[in-house]
């Protein structure tokens, strides 16, 4: 069973919004047995889109769109999929209706014609009802193929794939099992790894695929596969995984949910530990919490963060002593491990990380290298650091810090 996914908007081609509705799809269609072959971002253009409907078609028996369903003269999907479908548009009733409630509801203006022609959709389509905005998604098929076109507006969009398409692909379609499991390594490039797997990757059944996903100072290992036995399926990932494992030893950091991070795993620990964590930073300018928090349940165990960025707002604000920064540097071992262990008390938690180092491009208060960080971790027994060399790319400096902040913390709270 596949699919190919088709965004559409000029937005996306010039760089003025990132596409993260093409990724989300993918994620849902994956969970569900339906491989995506084809990722395509195409302009608003009636030809383009005809173009790579009937490409997508030839290749997939699942075409999904978003994008170019709104009420701007832009915005040409519908009338492009009436040429495609050789359909008409006509009025929904129901969808003009739900426009004239949103309209009361949220807005302050008349509803226009513009609005009005949002509820004219092709004969041939479901509509698929958007609860959350004004242009309904649309349902076709064709040919044994199923066509499916949501707006581009991604809160809209997740709704209408998890409530409408989701279900309805699932009762359409008989679908394989799709597993992944992906674990989580510390300590060796992607090169050294690929060299040490190579003969357990090569004994892989063919029905198993392996994927080297490296961010910076961890790489992700993932072995994915497809069958219509789910139980064997995950049976003889197991077995695979346990002989990497072994050839591993010392290496794997945490085995991870396909979309997970550190800080989820770092997040279970702690929370069914009954434990808190906090962070004090100064480097990472926030990037840490942030990190942290854009989970889901953070709150559970994070309690919180401060940045102390200036040299001077590390003493006053943090209380590190000023005859510890003038005899070591604002840069350096002991700051870090007094900055996490001030944390610790300020907020009242288990466990506190505290980040400080020259992220570049100059050196500022320290005379330290552009790249070098410290890493602080206090814990109930003890408080202790790390010094790391990141180079001299800020972006990959504070990044790489974050990770290896994290790597501290989740060998510390799993013993290893």
């Amino acid at each position: 069973m596949t699919a190919e996914v088709i965004t559409i908007g000029d937005e996306i081609l010039i760089g003025q919004i990132v596409d993260t509705n093409s990724a989300h799809i993918a994620k849902e269609l994956d969970e569900i047995g339906i491989s995506v072959l084809q990722i395509t971002s195409i302009s608003d253009d009636k030809q383009q889109i005809l173009t790579s409907l009937q490409e997508a078609s030839q290749r997939a028996q699942i075409v999904i769109i978003t994008g170019g369903l709104g009420p701007t003269k832009d915005d040409v999907t519908k009338y492009t999929l009436c040429e495609y479908f050789s359909d008409q548009l006509v009025r929904d009733d129901n969808v003009l209706r739900h426009i004239e409630k949103l309209f009361s509801k949220y807005e302050n203006s008349p509803l226009s014609q513009l609005n009005k022609e949002q509820a004219m959709v092709p004969s041939k389509a479901i509509v698929l009802h958007n609860e959350f905005g004004t242009a309904p998604g649309l349902w076709l098929e064709r040919n044994n193929r199923v066509y499916v076109a949501m707006p581009g507006v991604p809160y809209e969009m997740r709704n209408l794939m998890e409530k409408q398409v989701i279900p309805a692909l699932q009762k359409k379609f008989n679908r394989p099992f799709i597993y992944h499991k992906t674990i989580l390594t510390k300590g060796l490039p992607e090169s050294v790894i690929a060299e040490k797997l190579s003969d357990w990757e090569e004994a892989l059944p063919s029905f198993l695929k392996f994927a080297y996903l490296p961010n910076l100072g961890t790489v992700r290992l993932r072995i994915s596969g497809k069958s219509n036995d789910e139980t064997e399926l995950k049976r003889e990932v197991e077995r695979q995984s346990e002989k990497l494992y072994e050839i591993l030893k010392g290496y794997v950091c945490v085995e991870q949910d396909e979309d997970e991070k550190i800080v989820v795993q770092i997040n279970k620990i702690l929370t069914a530990g009954k434990k808190s964590l906090s962070a004090a930073e100064s480097c990472t300018g926030g990037a840490l919490a942030a990190a942290f928090t854009t989970h889901p349940g953070a709150s559970s165990c994070f309690k919180g963060g401060i940045v102390t960025y200036a040299t001077s707002s590390k003493s006053e604000v943090l209380n590190v002593p000023e005859e510890i920064i003038e005899e070591y540097s604002v840069v350096s071992a002991e700051v870090a491990e007094k900055m996490a262990e001030n944390a610790r008390k300020m907020f009242q938690t288990d466990y506190a990380l505290a980040t400080t180092g020259n992220a570049g491009p100059t050196k500022g208060d320290s005379d330290a290298e552009v790249g070098t960080v410290f890493i602080g971790l206090a814990t109930p027994e003890k408080v202790y650091s790390k010094k790391y060399f990141f180079g001299s790319n800020r972006d990959q400096v504070v990044e790489s810090a974050v990770n290896k902040a994290y790597e501290m913390i989740l060998r510390e709270i799993t013993n290893e």
